[in-house]
């Protein structure tokens, strides 16, 4: 039996793509009614980056465990929590980033004006701030991932396929 290898790239591309677009058509019908595009906010990338560190450190302390350094603060379960939040960051992320390239993209019309400019610069850096984020999240669901035991190739090699 294969295992589940969880949350795939391609997935978080293809978010990322669905968010930029559904977010890009949403601002664009909302800009055209006289409503400005919103504002980033520095919280929102301190966020994502504390969100990122915590993930990273949890999924370290899986990976001791995993690669057979004890730890009793590490059940079976919180090593469970820690890759379904790993995957989760990584979809929050993708889809973050599809949110801050439609502001950016929105905005890249009025581009030559020095204020605007600046807006999509910040855009900018809080999508690639996103990226770290679905990294992350993608780096500690492969260090959650189990390696398969030595005995279980034996049993797989003589079972009928």
């Amino acid at each position: 039996m294969r295992p589940h290898s969880g949350i795939r790239v391609t997935t978080l591309v293809l978010a990322g793509l669905a968010m930029t677009v559904v977010a890009w058509l949403v601002l664009r019908w909302l800009s055209s009614g006289g409503s400005p595009v919103p504002e980033p906010g520095w919280i929102g990338a301190a966020a994502m980056v504390f969100l990122g560190g915590g993930l990273l450190l949890a999924g370290w302390q899986v990976r001791k465990v995993r690669d057979g350094r004890p730890d009793p603060a590490i059940t079976p379960l919180r090593a469970a929590r820690t890759l379904v939040l790993g995957q989760a960051g990584a979809l929050t992320g993708a889809v973050l980033v599809g949110w801050y390239a439609a502001n950016a993209l929105v905005l890249l019309p009025d581009g030559d004006v020095d204020s605007q400019r600046s807006r999509i610069w910040l855009f900018v850096l809080h999508a690639v701030v996103a990226l770290l984020l679905a990294a992350a999240g993608m780096v500690v669901q492969a260090w959650c991932r189990l390696r398969p035991r030595d005995d279980e190739d034996d049993e797989d090699a003589g079972a009928p396929r």
